[in-house]
This record gives C-alpha cells, sequence and structure tokens, in this order.
C-alpha cells in the first residue's frame, strides 16, 4: 500500500465562518440549487456530525452517480472538517480510501486563508500520478468558485 498526501491552499475575500457554513454546513441545502446542472441532492444519515455518512448525488448525465463520505470530525469552532471518502465510482478501484481535511483560517484583511490536504491510499504498487488528484481538485474548485461568487451577492446570506 502506498499513501500520497497532497495540499492546497486557497485565499478569499469571505470571511471564513460564512465560506465553513455554505461549504461545510449547509452544504446539502444551497449547492443544488446553485449548481443543479452538477448536483442533484444530498442525503445524510447521522445528526451531520462525526460518525455521520454524506451521500451525494450528481445530475443525470454527471460522469459520476454517487459518492459517499464519512463525517469524521467537525469543528465549527475552529472552522476545520475531516472526512473520508468511502463508496462509489468516485473510490477508484486502485485506492482502499480517501481522506480529507479542510481548514478555514482568518486572514488580517478580513477574508480567509482555505487550506485542503487529500489522503490517498493505494492499493498494491499502485502510483497515483498528481494528473489524476489534479482533475478532482478542479471539479471541486468549481464549486468553491460559484459558493465565492454567491455570497458578496448575497450579504445576508449565512452572514
Amino acid at each position: 500500500m502506498g499513501v500520497f498526501t497532497f495540499s492546497d491552499e486557497y485565499t478569499s475575500s469571505i470571511p471564513p465562518a460564512r465560506l465553513f457554513k455554505v461549504l461545510i454546513l449547509d452544504s446539502h441545502n444551497l449547492i443544488p440549487k446553485l449548481m443543479p446542472q452538477a448536483v442533484k441532492s444530498f442525503e445524510i444519515t447521522g445528526c451531520g456530525g462525526a460518525g455521520s455518512i454524506r451521500q451525494i448525488n450528481f445530475a443525470e448525465g454527471s460522469q459520476l452517480k454517487s459518492i459517499k463520505s464519512r463525517i469524521d470530525e467537525l469543528d465549527e469552532k475552529n472552522f476545520s472538517y475531516k472526512y473520508g471518502l468511502i463508496e462509489g465510482e468516485g473510490l477508484l478501484e486502485n485506492l482502499e480510501k480517501i481522506t480529507y481535511e479542510v481548514n478555514f483560517e482568518p486572514t488580517p484583511e478580513g477574508g480567509s486563508k482555505n487550506k485542503m490536504t487529500s489522503t490517498y491510499y493505494t492499493k498494491g504498487d499502485f502510483v497515483l500520478s498528481e494528473a489524476e488528484v489534479k482533475a478532482g481538485k478542479e471539479k471541486a474548485l468549481v464549486m468553491y468558485k460559484v459558493v465565492e461568487g454567491y455570497l458578496p451577492q448575497n450579504p445576508d446570506a449565512y452572514a
């Protein structure tokens, strides 16, 4: 088994509390409304906190039908979130699992610095290419950018 870790960092003019609320706490409500061409719905089993299972159902015509993840840690005070992909086409046949750690930190300018670390656990001697990881990250970044565009246009939302 191999372990491959990739980290990314993004900055935003949006404060961490607002981004955390919309991207983590309420994504199951807002994302299907903002991106109906990509995300059909979310299903949450459990209270929504640690131990809960979150399934994302993608819109018809998407490459993926659905993916399931388990929430490992949800810290609303420190704006951090850890989860692992456990089922679906997003879990490639050559991977045992994928874990993610997301942190939103305030910046002196009033915005946020957002860090995401992805850890891929491969089966056997499989070597994960950076291009494969980049393709998945680009899809997630589209959602991030859509939310980042929505919040300034709706100043009272998630304030």
